[in-house]
């Protein structure tokens, strides 16, 4: 793997060239900048991951640069330098968008930590955001489709817990994309290059779940006539993902909590336990709070596995992801079965905005691929499952209109970016809002429409109104 390039904008010379010798000994490489001007020329030039500024700066304050990279360079994570004392002027500058910042003296395990897990938190949204964008990534985020504020809280929280080895609680619904996010952590952590290994607690007859999970030595029963590696010891050095963990009976639970607090197992027939290194990632669609009330799950391993919860919301309060889903799984099954004269008429699409998709976006990704398979060279009513056909959405459900010709999703998302800024006279963070994105998606949208200059058009309209 390619060493990472960072951005320092730092005008002391003395302190540039130590933070640069601080990160090039963790494997980063490097680029240095006395000033903003600098700074904004590089960015122009090599697209460095991330940037650490100063925010006292000679002409264009660190506070500008960093306003100046969210417009033109969004998505690049800043963390900010400032002197003890003056911590008030970091917070402004991550109300104006900083990942965070750092005060001097800078410590290097401080740093070290900072950089990983704001690089780490841009690849999972890299990840997310070209999920979003193209229909054939393949980095287990590839139906993890949406820039919902909710969904991006999640997403969010996986980045900041990927590099590190904590325990982590997936909860949502069935079909939200628990196993995908687990994956996705597990790719981005340093155990990437060892296994990860999945449990379906709820797949597996529970006389089975514990020569599953733990294995057995030759002859510990009748049929044992070999060592048999379980699960966790497959895991050793990777990932373990506990699926639907709500489902484990009680007295495997036992095991789980002394692997989570001992990090070590022991076979069936084993005379001894055996050390391993897995990091544990469970997830449920039940509630576990509940069910440990009830006494049908333990509360010492709810608290032990509860170390950093991630909820992944249902596509009923995504909305706003339908339309980009239903265009995803399209080109997806168009592309598998040749079918790419398939069209899919927008008239229907009010169908899928209205339905409330219990089974969430695998229960709309089933749909297409039926849909896809069933129908000729147009997809009609007809073709539609019966559950969607049920539900009949109101004429003045979409407020664009659908020509006959078929609608340019592109061009609709545009079009509702810039009469959002127009209404707001250029607030991006009011616009964002408004269309139930997050800021960071909102930027990204500008770029990718080069409304950039708009933004500046409206503002200066605006004031010279006022």
């Amino acid at each position: 793997m390619s060493a990472e390039p960072l951005l320092i904008v730092e005008d002391d010379e003395s302190l540039r060239l130590l933070v640069q010798t601080q990160l090039d000994k963790l494997g980063y490489a490097t680029t240095l900048a006395a000033n903003a001007e600098e700074a904004l020329d590089i960015l122009k030039q090599s697209h460095p991951r991330l940037v650490i500024t100063d925010l006292q700066l000679p002409g264009i304050s660190g506070i500008e640069l960093l306003k100046k990279i969210q417009v033109d360079f969004p998505g690049t994570p800043v963390i900010v330098v400032t002197a003890f004392g003056t911590v008030e002027s970091a917070v402004n500058a991550m109300k104006a968008g900083a990942y965070d910042y750092i005060t001097k003296p800078i410590q290097g395990h401080e740093l070290s930590a900072l950089v990983k897990c704001a690089l780490s938190q841009h690849r999972l949204m890299n990840v997310a955001e070209r999920a979003h964008n193209g229909p054939h990534q393949n980095d287990g985020f590839g139906q993890i489709i949406g820039s919902s504020d909710s969904l991006r809280r999640a997403l969010d929280t996986a980045a900041r817990v990927a590099p590190t080895d904590a325990t982590v609680m997936i909860l949502g619904e069935t079909g939200t994309g628990k196993e995908l996010v687990a994956r996705a952590i597990h790719q981005h952590s340093s155990r990437r290059e060892r296994a990860f290994v999945t449990v379906s607690c709820g797949a597996i007859p529970k006389e089975l779940l514990e020569s599953e999970l733990f294995g057995y030595t030759k002859g510990s029963f009748t049929g044992a006539v070999a060592h048999k590696k379980g699960k966790v010891e497959i895991a050793d050095g990777g990932t373990l993902f506990l699926d639907e963990i709500g489902e484990m009976p009680l007295g495997l639970q036992v095991r789980i909590l002394r692997l989570l607090q001992e990090r070590e197992i022991e076979k069936i027939g084993a005379t001894a336990p055996a050390k391993v290194d897995v990091r544990i990632i469970a997830a449920t669609h039940r509630n576990l709070e509940t069910m440990v009330e009830e006494g049908s799950f333990r509360e010492d391993l709810y608290y032990r596995l509860l170390v950093v919860p991630i909820h992944l919301p249902p596509l009923r309060e995504r909305t706003g992801d339908i339309a980009h889903l239903v265009q995803h799984f399209s080109e997806k099954y168009k592309s598998k079965y040749g079918r790419s004269n398939l069209r899919l008429p927008p008239d229907l699409l009010p169908y899928f905005l209205t339905y409330q998709w219990p089974g969430n976006v695998r229960q709309l990704e089933n749909a297409i691929e039926r849909i896809v398979l069933l129908s000729e060279d147009s997809v009609t009513l007809e073709m539609l499952p019966e559950f969607l056909k049920q539900g009949r959405p109101g004429g003045d459900f979409l407020p664009v209109h659908l020509p006959d010709a078929g609608l340019d999703v592109e061009a609709v998302e545009k079009q509702l970016i810039l009469q959002a800024l127009q209404r707001f006279g250029g607030n991006q963070t009011r616009a964002a809002h408004f269309l139930n994105i997050s800021r960071r998606a909102f930027a990204y949208r500008l770029k990718k429409h080069g409304l950039q200059g708009k933004v500046v058009q409206i503002l200066e309209h605006t004031v010279g109104r006022s």
